[in-house]
């Protein structure tokens, strides 16, 4: 093969690579610090003030996002962030219907946590930190079984490795309810 095809083949590759590079971008994990940006369902109005600045929207959602999970992980105010999340206007997106239920059991109302959640799975059935945290609320519940399957869906999603599976399967091997243990 002469040199001039050598480098035609290398520059084919390289452009090849290059053209599949967006495949490669981050993906939006379970851990959900930072969420897919909101689809944009706005009157046609917003559309085309998104559409003449992309991102700028995205950026807003994100940073008030991530505002909230500071507000729960970092500072405890589980109330606040509940209307920090609110105030997003994207409660339909599962990692911020997934931190809603979270804050609520986290608050000790487990009814609202648990449409939450519910909503969350409903928004993205393979939303991996739902599948965890409604899981652990099963286990303060006393559902030890229906934990159970939310373990085994984490293992089908995530694998048997995931932090989410093992911060439930720990869970489930400590005694059963009524321990006062709260996840």
């Amino acid at each position: 093969m002469s040199k001039f095809a050598i480098r035609i083949v290398t520059l084919a590759i390289f452009v090849v690579a290059l053209a599949g590079a967006p495949l490669f971008t981050k993906a939006y994990a379970a851990g959900d610090n930072d969420p897919p940006p909101p689809s944009s369902t706005k009157s046609k109005a917003k559309k085309k003030t998104s559409e003449l600045s992309p991102g700028i929207e995205d950026a807003a959602f994100a940073k008030g996002y991530r505002a909230a999970y500071a507000t729960i992980y970092d500072r405890n105010d589980y109330a606040s962030a509940i209307e920090q999340l609110k105030a997003l206007g994207h409660d339909d997106i599962a990692a911020v219907a997934n931190l809603i239920g979270y804050s609520y059991r986290k608050l000790g109302d487990y009814k609202v946590s648990q449409i939450w959640y519910e909503r969350a799975l409903k928004a993205d059935p393979n939303h991996v930190k739902t599948w965890q945290y409604y899981g652990l609320w099963q286990v303060e519940q006393g559902n030890r079984e229906q934990a159970q399957y939310h373990l085994s869906k984490i293992a089908q999603l995530a694998g048997t490795n995931s932090e989410e599976y093992r911060s439930l399967a720990a869970a489930l091997e400590q005694p059963g309810r009524g321990t006062g243990l709260v996840y």
